[in-house]
Order: structure tokens, then sequence, then C-alpha cells
């Protein structure tokens, strides 16, 4: 075990604490704490263990569950996708065959791979986590460092619990400062990348830092670190504290009794110090921070709500062909108000902003008013528990009452690889984290960014709303 330097920052230590050994590539050979699989990139990885004979070395450390290409209206089966179908018994069966738990339609505790892993406790402090799957990143809400991983590695993690990966350098990113009222953690994250671009942090892990970030509940830390990826970072991490401490006591995977207190007392002692080094510093003003919407083609493509559409000769010479190329995509106008803007579609779900907080938020908004009579709106939990957790507070009365439909548990609009997808050039109001050319769907579909709050008030104006105004 790596000896604990007293300037090290989170990552280092962590990352240091899981080495193997250094490859003569120079990469190092990473031990892989938790490893989470789900049905679209492991079918692959586990036909290559197959191929060359080699079993999963510990299915303890493998939990897999099933969200991407699930239908969350009729969940029937078998599914009328005959290829989601065909992905579904394909990790029934490698499950079955290699020993690993799976979380299937059947089992109450199915959901978002990033939504179940830190509701179960499976997410903790100080390990290292991987999935075949960009978004994480999520995990590093709770001080553990999460990389997103491709196939290929995802069979490496199977068969060998290790993979190799180049060792990023440590930027921290400090927000400090109060909220104002009607900006939430999507707000935050959007305004980073903003800020610090789509490929600023290639490269780079995140610790996010400040005031900010410590008044966060850890569900609001979830989504900050779950966008990450959409900043260039290679993963996002921050701090454990109380907070988390708090979270985590309980959970079914998280340790009991004495074990527990002791496990607290090693995770509060894993964050980074006053002293800890650092490869970049940066500090943003939180008091500045508003709800924010993207208008383009990446998440770094984003306003205010009382901004315009910037103009594409304000940009440096190399960036203006991908500005224009966003505006005639999008089909808005340079100096263009973001506030006002027709949506067709609103969507509160994804592993950025499913969970409970986020729709008691947008429930809040939608309580005792209606969606816009040209506008489909759909409200999906991240998981089956959260579902639930919802029913009984009322909140999918108050989103029906309001004429929302109320989902079952899955990735639903996200990334549309199921039955929920965008028609020609709908616009949509989402929560979701990537607002990508044919991203949800349709190959035309255009996609707006923000927080839950602000999709609510949106699907109820039928246009982009300021969720502040209805307050």
């Amino acid at each position: 075990m790596a000896q604990s330097n007293g300037r090290q920052n989170l990552f280092n230590r962590v990352w240091d604490e899981h080495t193997v050994r250094i490859l003569p590539s120079g990469q190092t050979q990473l031990f892989i704490g938790q490893h989470l699989i789900h049905e679209v990139t492991s079918p692959q990885a586990f036909q290559m263990l197959r191929d060359r004979g080699l079993k999963v070395l510990y299915p303890a450390r493998t939990l897999a569950t099933v969200d991407h290409i699930i239908p969350t209206l009729s969940q029937a089966r078998p599914f009328a996708d005959g290829l989601a179908e065909e992905m579904m018994s394909a990790i029934e069966k490698n499950c079955r065959d290699f020993g690993i738990t799976l979380l299937n339609l059947s089992d109450a505790r199915q959901g978002i791979v990033h939504v179940v892993g830190p509701e179960l406790g499976i997410t903790q402090p100080g390990i290292t986590l991987a999935c075949g799957d960009s978004h994480t990143s999520t995990h590093g809400a709770f001080g553990c460092i999460a990389f997103g991983i491709g196939t290929s590695q995802v069979a490496d993690v199977l068969a060998s619990q290790t993979m190799a990966l180049g060792r990023p350098k440590v930027r921290r990113v400090g927000v400090n400062g109060r909220l104002p009222k009607g900006v939430y953690a999507k707000d935050v994250i959007l305004h980073i990348i903003r800020k610090l671009g789509v490929q600023g942090g290639v490269g780079f892990a995140y610790e996010f830092a400040g005031e900010v970030f410590d008044r966060m509940s850890m569900e609001e830390r979830m989504t900050v670190c779950n966008m990450s990826i959409e900043g260039g970072a290679r993963c996002g991490y921050i701090n454990p504290d109380q907070t988390t401490v708090a979270y985590l006591r309980g959970r079914p995977s998280a340790p009991t009794g004495a074990a527990f207190e002791r496990a607290a007392q090693w995770w509060l002692g894993l964050a980074s110090g006053a002293d800890a080094q650092f490869d970049d510093r940066v500090e943003i003003d939180g008091t500045a921070i508003e709800p924010t919407v993207t208008w383009g083609i990446n998440p770094g493509q984003s306003v205010g709500v009382s901004e315009r559409i910037p103009v594409a000769a304000s940009f440096s010479p190399d960036e203006q062909a991908a500005i224009r190329e966003a505006l005639s995509f999008m089909d808005f106008k340079e100096n263009q108000p973001i506030k006002g803007t027709k949506i067709d579609v609103a969507f509160v779900g994804s592993c950025t902003n499913s969970r409970l907080s986020d729709l008691r938020e947008a429930a809040k908004v939608a309580k005792g008013r209606k969606v816009s009579a040209h506008v489909r709106a759909l409200v999906v939990p991240g998981s089956q528990q959260i579902r639930e957790q919802a029913e009984k507070e009322g909140l999918n009365e108050i989103f029906t009452a309001a004429g929302f439909e109320w989902r079952g548990a899955g990735c639903s609009m996200c990334l549309a690889m199921n039955p929920d997808k965008l028609v020609g050039r709908e616009i949509c109001a989402s929560s979701s984290n990537r607002n990508f050319k044919g991203r949800q769907g349709s190959p035309t579909g255009r996609t707006l960014l923000m927080s839950p709050a602000m999709v609510a008030a949106a699907a109820i104006n039928g246009a982009v709303a300021d969720v502040r105004e209805m307050m």
C-alpha cells in the first residue's frame, strides 16, 4: 500500500492506493474496487471472455442493472423492439453464466446504473469505480475516483479487476458564494463547462471544492460530477464530508455498526487538505450564476436565461465555424433571447437529474399548473425505489394532474435507445446531459439542457421560461 503524502490531493492518494504497477507504456495498472455494468456495453466484453476461455475474476465486485434500452411505458416481455429484447436476454444469460448479480426489471432495486450504485451504498469514498458508460463520473460525488470505460476495458476489469490508465493531472475548481434563488446544481455545472469549455478538462481530473459544493446535498453533488465528462475531464469528484457520511449511513451495502464508524473516519481523512497540491486552480463566483440553458449542440454552448444567444464574431476565429454550425442546426439567430424559445417536448429524467430531489423541485413548479397544450411532457424516475418514494409523497399525482406523463424507471429520452424519442425537428427542454445532434433519437431533433425546475417551467409556459418568476 502506498504511503499517503499530506500534500496529496484525494485523487492522487486514491490512485496510489490502487496502483498495482507502472506498465512499460507509462500507464498505471489500476485495481478497480467496484465495477458496474449494463446491457449496452457489456455483451461484447463477455464474448471476449468466452473467446479466450476466461472467467470473471471477482464476480462479487461487479453489479449489473438494465437501463438504456428499457421501455418506460410498457415493460412487458418480450419487448416490442427486437434489438432491445436481444440485449436484455444477453445480459440475463451473461450474468447467470458468470455469477454476477443482476438488477432485472423484476428486482425492486433496478434503475439507471449511476442512480442505483449510490442509493444502494455500493459507491463509497476512497474506492476506484468503473463502468462502460460515459457518465460514470457521477460517483465521484462520494470522494471516489470513477471512470467511464470502453468495451475492451470492461472485459479487462471482468477478467482481472484491473485496467491500464494514464494518470491525469488534477484541477481544483472552486465555486464560492451563495447561489441565488432558482439556481441549482445543474446550472452550476453548465456554467463551469461554459467558462472552461468542453475541451477544457482534457487531461485533467476535476476536484470540485468551495462553499457552493459544501452546501450541496449528495444528490446535487452527483449532478455536478455527472457532467464532468461533458467538460472534457477524465473524472470529477468532491471530497467526502459529514454530508457524505450521513447519506451512506444505513445503505444496504454500506458497513454497519462499529465498522461504519471506522469507515467514516477513514473516508473523512481522504479529503484534500488545505495544503494539497494541484496542477491547476480555477475560481468561479457562485453568486453570478443564474438559471442556465444550452442553445447549441454541445453542453458548453449555453447562456443564462436572461441572456441572448451569442454573436459568432464575439468568439475567437477558430471557434466561429462551430458557433455558426450550432446556430444553423438549431435554427437560432445571433442575439436572439433564449427566454421565450418555443418547445415541443419536456423531459425530466436521466442519470443527471432523475433523483427524488430533482422530482420534488420540478413538482413544486408543476403543482397547480397545466402543461401547455402543444407540449408532450415526461417525468422518468431514475430507479424503481425513487419511483416508489415519489408516489408515496404524491409527486406522481402532482405531475399527472398538470399533464405530465409518469413513467417507469430507465434512461428514457436521454439517449433514445428505447421508444422515447424526439420526432423530426422537435425542440426538447431536457434535464439530461447531452445536446449533441441526434442525441434524443431524431437526427434533426434539438435539445435544450436545463435544470428539472426549468424543464417544468418550460413545459408549463410552452417555451423557455425563467423559473424564478414562478417561485
